[in-house]
């Protein structure tokens, strides 16, 4: 028993214990035993396999400790991956912070780690001549095999010891373990390298000589080749390599040796240098090397020269096995792996070293290889759409670098580029840098999108696809993201999606033209969200129900339809603000947001109200990027901005513009609660030049402070500060002239300084307006009446009236330059602006008690004769007026067609791109010029109407004239946002040029010439005005339509030449007989009679149609308020929603449209009209009047009317009321109206089986018209043409079975004689029926007398002829017809009525002049007789009839 350590004793005492325990050769008192790792799977290094050793020592084995120390110092502490990067300083660099952080390309899509699976154990079954590998059960192995120590589970005991049993039968012999010489001296850098010289010498020495004459191999065994000749095998392969290294020169074993190192990893290259040793104890040793075979395979990616060629020596010895099967690439014979030739494109080859390799993955290893070079594949349908990182689409045939970063995806592998399901996945990474490029690259792509470039490439439409997709969404929710990267490619995508440059930059443009500061909103034309039961709504009351609709769908819905109402419903002006105010982002965001701001501020009033009231915004952007005080050193040149807070920023002043333009009240606010005009002030009164910033930012800031002004002063706001200001403003009207001298200069700021200046003329111009309504609203103020008081303006009309002067001699001076066609177009903006400005100027003067007349029309006539007179000759106004109609939109309805890529719940004017020169708002277009001249000409005119005369030269151009007849003879390009801006404008040119026309009615010799032409144009002007512009069509309606001056042909002889055309029967083949009445009537008038009345009730013909458009009231006060400059009253500058005209295309119809409406509304309610008061037949006759007129005299104006629209408006006089048609001068006119539409012209082109605009269903209007025929028609002939009108044969049989299906009654009333139908009856009998429905219901009527001749002569012609078509046809058809056909000839025969049956049976064909409007035959003919004969026969069962002729 040995004795413990006592206290006291030293280490050499310790040492002599242990010399003792280990003599005595005792068992240790406490066995330790290492637990396993369960993470680290089985454990490898057991107590019987850990090696003895040398001296016996007890020593305990540190097998997972690290050979070197830790140092003893402590850890450093553990720091936040997100503190360092959301806390910065202010005096941090950004673009140092943001250059410390960017990684390349491929670093953001190579940080994929998957999970390391090399060393898991595949291993393959025993090959065996079962179908299946046999199964074995535990029990068959026996328990007195030991299976090493260790806890483990029975199953794995037991398989260890099958293991064991099985290895004494596949173990290799000892000589077997070595390894061959050859490739390993070549890979052997310390010896090898210089000794290779040498071995090929002629002498050699003895490191060579063991080279080539090493007897066994060193590396190849043949182990795994499972036979019983595996040495053999294994020697013959080391005698090759030898061969081989034998024939092979000194520089190519260096070459190789080379070679080989570079590519192979350095501990490969050692454990191979150790196997060279020929130590016979390294069996174990490597068999621990397999134990790792990781190592092998990431070091041999590469494919290597040395492995093919050693690999390749073994295909001779085994040329029989790889014939078994051609069809594979590689063989496998137990553990050893044998290629074939076709194993070259391989990227690996794997090696029978290698452990657990034995069967290969093709399907791996395919991601190993080179990617195949991209070709365009041969099919019909398209290919994926893949973009670059910038946006652009890549052919499908583009071969590509991978290096550029456009490989990294699974689908089509070969193709470079990534596809938007590709990029959407990407943008939901946890990789702030993978969703930072996927949102940067999505707006990237809907920036070009929009931009058309992919528009003739891919097939669909990109921005609606992205959309349908939920990019919006996408996009709102990654600006809540807390990473600014990430919040900053959302901002500049959404930007992209909803901003266009090129829009705001021609809506700038056209800010200074007549009438240009009030724009349409960008507000969806939706009608498919609007119910049919709000149609008699108000409008207030369809606002407020369609907002509740839309708080009460989910946001993705509202978005469909409308984007902007989409995202303020997610309340994202919430989340702008506080990226603005809290997150601080770079100059480019900032300056994103800003024009996201404006856009949605374009939308309507609403989202204006919603953008003012939400919290602090207006406050942080007036604040932050409108300050009076800033740091000077912004505007050195070369200064990068770093941050924009704190600097002043016209596109902040933009927004701010646009925001007051979206109301009154908005202006106030933001005039008042928001201080904006201390910041008018700020940068209207100091120069550009002054203002400390860069230059052309100090111009735009300028000049939008000035349109600022100009919108409040469009209100009457803001007026108090021209009396501050006008000093500057007269400083800066002094200035202008000398942009004359530096227009022939290419200065970049020339253009910026134009716009200023126009923006100045057009702050004066509404200035002058609300000044010339001073003494208007003072004199109701004086006034004793209750109503709402305005209080006047704080200007005056003589604080107004002493600029005129600057700007007439200015504009002077720029009409010189008219002949210079470059210095010409910049200077136009200038240009029309002045003639504005003096136009609204006289138009107020005129107005004003304190302004002498005399001394007014004295500067008139000066200003005609010394300026506009000179002007109207030069050459350059008559090419002015000939580019009229190459720019015009009607004239060029593609000019404003919508973009490649326009969505309709995103408004655009499809100006990405810019428009053509030669377009209506093109750098070449005379539309803004020629309008302000025309508008200043009739303001001279309708003060001074001596000088009409002096004007006759303009409606004398011919470039006028031919552009009228082409804008009113085109059909109008569809109405919508890209077109609705456009027309507007051109329509101002129109309407002026027909209210000059009308005042030279009297005075121009010619102007009978083109009285039609005139009048054809407002009657197509008053169906084209869009909503805003109500008080030019009631202008239109007072004075143009119904003018008689623009109906010459009353005057001329108009209806003696209709009479006359209808007494020689010119232009028609129908009969022009009218149909009688049923009331008692004297004789009837000629249309030409009919046509002289209506004529002298023009006047009354007007009241009527003014008083049925008194729905547009509200509307037009509204805009009589911003065409007449009566500032006070104008609530915004935004104009109505645009869904279509003023005025419905069927307007001529609208009095009669509106009193059936009328009657069938009371008739729904319970309430009966028996009678109408005279007024209303009194409506109904001007309205049958005016349409007679436009028919005669002016058809083409109707032409956009479909003649079957015309007749189901006439219709309706037929089911108002009971008796309203049997009015005398009513029946008249619509029998002369029924005459027109039956003519061969209008019947050929009446279609009722088309749509109808206005009308759900004709058929549905034409079962209300048999029933009021069979309730009140009293047999009217007139009523009976109508009903007989639709059932000619090319239209919907439906309608011929609900006459003699449905209300056969009617065929006992319908006595419409022949010679009274207009209508050819061929029209009815061709082609044949083949209905047999309705067949069946004409011969049952027929058969029964329901149908007489006496009765309906005309459809008893049609059912005759029908009928004896059918009964006689032989043509082949179905077996029913067929039938049907032979019954109803022998029924015929059968008749007992001898007249019905002769006229089944004997008619020929039709004659109009017959009494009974058909002929008879006198006997059959022959092939009749003979099928009549046999049909008969087999009825009779041989029994042949006499058939008597």
């Amino acid at each position: 028993m040995f004795s413990r350590p006592k206290p006291g004793e030293s280490e050499a005492d310790l040492i002599h214990f242990q010399n003792q325990f280990l003599a005595a050769r005792a068992s240790p008192a406490v066995k330790i035993v290492k637990k396993a790792d369960k993470r680290k799977g089985e454990e490898r290094n057991s107590d019987a396999e850990r090696p003895q050793l040398q001296d016996s020592k007890d020593v305990v084995m540190l097998d997972d400790f690290p050979d070197i120390l830790p140092a003893l110092t402590p850890g450093p502490p553990k720091k936040s991956k997100i503190k360092s990067a959301c806390v910065h300083f202010d005096d941090e660099d950004p673009e140092e912070r943001l250059e410390n952080h960017d990684q390349h390309i491929t670093a953001v899509f190579s940080k994929i780690i998957e999970r390391d699976t090399s060393a898991e154990a595949v291993t393959m079954p025993a090959p065996t001549g079962d179908p299946f590998p046999r199964i074995f059960h535990r029990s068959e192995i026996k328990s007195e095999v030991k299976v090493g120590s260790g806890r483990k589970s029975i199953f794995a005991q037991k398989m260890a010891a099958r293991r064991a049993a099985e290895k004494p039968a596949t173990a290799p012999s000892a000589e077997c373990t070595q390894i061959a010489s050859a490739s390993l001296d070549v890979l052997n850098p310390e010896g090898s390298a210089e000794e290779a010289p040498e071995a090929n010498s002629s002498n050699g020495d003895n490191k060579a000589d063991d080279v080539f004459i090493s007897q066994r191999p060193c590396i190849i065994t043949g182990e795994g080749l499972g036979c019983q000749k595996s040495e053999q095998e294994a020697q013959a392969i080391h005698e090759e390599n030898v061969e081989k290294l034998q024939s092979m020169s000194q520089e190519e074993i260096l070459k190789e040796q080379e070679r080989l190192l570079a590519q192979l990893d350095p501990s490969l290259v050692a454990f191979l240098k150790s196997r060279r040793s020929g130590n016979v104890g390294q069996k174990n040793e490597i068999k621990m090397e397999q134990n790792r075979p990781e190592e092998f395979v990431e070091s041999l990616t590469v494919p290597q020269c040395g492995v093919r060629t050693s690999l390749s020596m073994q295909e001779s010895g085994l040329e029989e096995s790889v014939r078994r099967d051609e069809n594979m690439k590689m063989e496998i014979t137990g553990k050893a792996v044998i290629f074939s030739p076709e194993d070259d494109d391989l990227p690996v080859k794997p090696r029978k070293e290698w452990i657990h390799m034995d069967n290969v993955e093709f399907e791996k290893l395919e991601w190993m290889k080179d990617l195949p070079s991209p070709r365009q594949k041969k099919t019909k349908k398209g290919m994926q759409a893949r973009f670059s990182l910038k946006g652009d689409l890549i052919p499908a045939d583009a071969d590509l670098p991978t290096h550029l970063g456009l490989h990294h995806h699974g689908e089509e592998a070969e193709r470079a580029g990534y596809s938007l399901q590709e990029l959407f996945h990407l943008s939901r990474s946890q990789l702030i840098q993978q969703r930072t490029l996927a949102l940067q690259v999505l707006g990237r792509i809907v920036q070009k999108a929009r931009a058309g470039e992919f528009a003739s490439s891919l097939k669909g439409s990109v921005l609606r696809l992205l959309l349908d997709a939920g990019f919006l969404f996408l996009l709102r929710f990654s600006l809540d993201d807390a990473v600014d990267n990430v919040m900053a490619a959302s901002v500049g995508a959404l930007r992209a999606l909803l901003v266009s440059s090129d829009d705001e930059k021609y809506l700038d443009c056209t800010f200074s033209w007549y009438q240009g500061m009030a724009a349409f909103p960008f507000v969806p034309n939706n009608e498919e969200e609007e119910e049919e039961e709000e149609e008699e709504l108000t409008g207030t009351e369809k606002s407020q129900n369609k907002k509740q609709k839309d708080e009460n769908k989910p946001d993705a819905d509202v978005a469909r339809y409308d984007v902007v109402k989409g995202l303020l419903k997610t309340r994202i002006q919430h989340r702008l603000r506080y990226i603005l105010e809290v997150v601080r982002p770079v100059p480019t965001v900032v300056l994103d947001i800003l024009h996201i701001l404006t856009r949605i501020a374009r939308h309507s009033s609403e989202a204006c109200i919603q953008l003012l009231d939400c919290p602090r915004l207006i406050e942080t952007i007036v604040r932050e990027f409108l300050p009076t005080r800033w740091d000077p050193h912004v505007a050195e040149p070369g200064c990068l901005l770093t941050s924009l807070h704190g600097v002043a920023c016209a596109a902040a002043m933009k927004f701010i513009r646009v925001l007051a333009s979206g109301g009154r009240n908005a202006t106030a606010r933001l005039l008042n609660k928001f201080e904006m005009k201390s910041r008018l002030i700020r940068f209207t009164a100091e120069d550009p030049q002054d203002l400390l910033l860069p230059r052309e930012e100090a111009i735009r800031l300028n000049t939008e402070a000035f349109r600022l002004w100009a919108v409040a002063a469009g209100y009457g706001q803001a007026c108090d500060l021209y009396r501050d200001l006008y000093p500057v403003l007269v400083r800066i009207l002094q200035s202008l002239p000398e942009l004359l001298s530096t227009s022939h200069e290419k200065n970049p700021m020339f253009e910026l300084s134009v716009q200023r200046a126009a923006a100045v003329v057009t702050l004066l111009v509404n200035v002058t307006q609300t000044a010339g309504c001073t003494v208007e609203l003072q004199a109701k103020l004086s006034s004793c009446e209750d109503s709402e008081q305005i209080p006047p303006p704080p200007v005056t009309w003589n604080q107004v009236s002493g600029l005129q002067p600057f700007l007439e001699t200015s504009m002077k001076k720029f009409l010189q330059v008219i002949s210079w066609t470059e210095t010409w177009q910049i200077l136009q903006p200038l240009t029309t602006t002045y003639m504005i400005y003096l136009g609204v100027y006289y138009s107020a003067c005129s107005q004003q008690p304190s302004v002498n007349p005399v001394d007014c029309l004295e500067e008139l006539e000066r200003l005609t004769s010394e300026v506009l007179q000179p002007l109207l000759s030069q050459p350059a106004m008559h090419s002015m007026w000939d580019l009229l109609r190459p720019c015009s939109a009607l004239c060029n309805p593609l000019s404003c067609s919508p973009a490649p890529e326009s969505v309709f719940s995103i408004v655009s004017l499809s100006c990405t791109g810019g428009k053509l020169p030669l377009s209506l708002v093109g750098s070449k277009s005379p539309f803004p010029f020629l309008t302000a001249l025309l508008f200043l000409i009739n303001s001279i005119t309708h003060i001074h109407k001596g000088l009409i005369s002096k004007y006759s030269s303009v409606l004398s151009f011919e470039g006028l004239k031919d552009y009228l007849h082409q804008s009113w003879q085109t059909a109008p390009p569809s109405v919508t946002p890209a077109s609705a801006w456009m027309l507007r404008h051109e329509y101002h040119l129109q309407y002026f040029a027909l209210v000059l026309a009308r005042k030279m009615a009297g005075t121009c010799p010619d102007y009978s010439r083109h009285a039609s032409l005139y009048h054809c144009v407002a009657m197509a002007l008053l169906s084209r005005l869009l909503p805003g512009s109500e008080h030019l069509a009631y202008e239109i309606l007072l004075d143009l339509a119904f003018n008689p001056e623009f109906l010459l042909e009353g005057k001329t002889g108009g209806p003696e030449a209709a009479d006359f055309s209808d007494i020689l029967h010119l232009g028609a083949s129908a009969k022009l007989s009218q149909p009688g009445s049923a009331a008692a009537s004297s004789s009837k008038p000629t249309r030409g009679a009919l046509l002289r009345d209506s004529y002298q009730n023009l006047p009354a013909i007007r009241s009527c149609y003014l008083s049925h458009f008194v729905h547009l009231q509200p509307a037009l006060v509204h805009s009589q308020a911003s065409y007449q400059g009566r500032n006070y009253l104008i609530q915004s500058m935004l104009l109505p929603e645009v869904r279509g005209p003023i005025l419905p295309s069927d307007w001529p119809f609208f009095p009669l449209i509106s009193l059936y409406n009328k009657v069938t509304n009371a008739e729904t309610r319970g309430a009966v009209l028996n009678s109408l008061p005279l007024d209303l037949v009194n409506t109904v006759t001007w309205n049958l009047q005016w349409v007679l007129l436009l028919e005669t005299w002016r058809p083409k104006t109707l032409q956009t009317i479909p003649t079957a629209a015309r007749l189901a408006r006439l219709m309706c006089i037929f089911l108002t009321g009971s008796d309203l048609f049997l009015e005398a001068p009513i029946h008249c006119y619509t029998a002369a109206l029924l005459s027109v539409y039956c003519q061969p012209k209008a019947l050929d082109s009446l279609n009722l089986d088309a749509p109808l605009p206005g009308l759900a269903s004709f058929h549905d209007l034409y079962i209300s018209l048999l029933e009021q025929f069979e309730g009140v028609s009293f047999g009217d002939p007139l009523f009976g043409v109508f009903v007989l009108l639709p059932l000619q044969k090319r239209f919907s049989v439906h309608l011929r079975l609900s006459v003699f299906g449905e209300h056969t009654s009617i065929l006992r009333a319908l006595g419409v004689p022949l010679q009274q139908f207009p209508v050819p009856l061929e029209r009815y009998t061709s082609p044949p029926e083949d209905n047999l429905n309705l067949l069946r219901h004409y011969f049952r009527t027929l058969v029964t007398g329901a149908l007489r001749s006496t009765w309906c002569p005309v459809l008893y012609v049609v059912a005759v002829a029908h009928v004896n078509s059918f009964i006689f046809s032989q043509d082949s058809t179905t077996q029913e017809a067929d039938a049907a056909r032979k019954s109803m000839l022998r029924k015929t025969w059968l008749l007992v009525d001898e007249t019905l049956k002769k006229h089944l049976l004997y008619y020929r064909l039709l004659n109009a002049e017959s009494p009974l409007g058909f002929d008879l035959y006198e006997q059959l003919p022959p092939i009749r007789l003979k099928y009549l004969q046999m049909v008969m026969q087999k009825d009779n069962k041989g029994n042949a009839p006499v058939l008597v002729s």
